[in-house]
């Protein structure tokens, strides 16, 4: 897989560069940039392009963007300096829209329908951080999707799977 400067976020294959010719039945880009600030508009951008290039709903495509933007915020706060580079992927195929943020840091933050009340009581009025994940997690589950987060052997990938359009 290419290496994209984080000045510079693009999809990294082919395919995915041309959102407009996708492969049958799916559509898929890819962005993997180093964990600074920088990149985190720069893929948003990019993504939002290949959303809107696909038909997405722009109510949709806000969410995924909300959720990126969010996820890969945090992927640069806990990585952030330390040589991984983190990968953005979206897609959409047989009706749902995918996104997936995978990071070097092995932590898993509270994901799902149960992590709202636990991590909301967590984040007390004066926190510095921890309410963005809570708020992804709501706007994921109103949409009707869900949140998702795993380990895998370099790190972590954090997950977000909705319908294309609202049920």
């Amino acid at each position: 897989m290419a290496t994209v400067p984080p000045s510079v976020p693009r999809p990294t294959t082919p395919a995915a560069a041309a959102p407009s010719a996708p492969p049958q039945g799916r559509r898929l880009a890819r962005w993997t940039v180093e964990p600074t600030a920088s990149g985190v508009p720069l893929v948003r951008a990019s993504m939002r392009r290949a959303l809107l290039g696909w038909g997405v709903e722009p109510e949709r495509a806000g969410i995924l963007l909300l959720a990126a933007t969010e996820l890969l915020s945090n992927a640069v706060r806990h990585t952030g300096g330390g040589g991984a580079q983190v990968c953005v992927t979206v897609a959409l195929r047989r009706g749902r829209l995918y996104l997936d943020v995978a990071d070097g840091d092995p932590f898993l933050p509270r994901v799902g329908p149960d992590a709202g009340g636990a991590a909301a009581a967590d984040v007390g009025m004066d926190a510095e951080g921890g309410r963005g994940l809570l708020i992804v997690n709501c706007l994921v589950g109103e949409a009707g999707g869900r949140l998702t987060a795993f380990r895998v052997p370099s790190g972590k990938v954090v997950g977000v799977r909705i319908p294309a359009a609202p049920a």
